[in-house]
């Protein structure tokens, strides 16, 4: 069973741009971008004209760790200054349900944990200190 904390960011439309300049600034590689418009298609969440250009999810490589980032959904709140979470990748299901349980203790839950078209479970929680974390599955090969 692996175990990885990954710094993630949350940027309001600009998220193409930060990545840009974290590329340079860091001499980061960029590993995966997704857009919400390349996202698979749910009937009963239609993903609006001017939100299809926003980044859903992207990774950059930073030496020998990961810096992950995505956009708002337009409606989403965004606090500038406060946009960054942390995301707990793992490759078991049984360890992420593990940690939400934990985590949700005395906080609140932003995303039940859940399967995504991305992910066997993955959610968000807020801890009982302020603190976000992303719980992400890896899909094992």
């Amino acid at each position: 069973m692996s175990k990885r904390l990954i710094p993630y960011i949350t940027m309001d439309g600009n998220a193409k741009e930060a990545i840009e300049f974290y590329e340079k600034a860091l001499d980061a590689q960029l590993l995966f971008v997704q857009t919400f418009g390349e996202m698979p298609e749910n009937p009963d969440f239609p993903i609006p004209a001017e939100v299809k250009e926003r980044v859903g999810h992207a990774t950059l490589k930073v030496g020998e760790t990961e810096l992950m980032f995505s956009d708002t959904f337009p409606g989403s709140p965004f606090s500038s200054g406060n946009q960054v979470s942390i995301c707990i990748t793992t490759d078991s299901v049984e360890q992420s349900q593990k940690m939400f349980d934990a985590l949700q203790q005395g906080g609140q839950v932003g995303m039940p944990l859940q399967e995504t078209h991305f992910s066997p479970a993955y959610g968000n929680v807020t801890d009982k200190f302020g603190v976000t974390f992303q719980i992400f599955t890896e899909v094992r090969s």
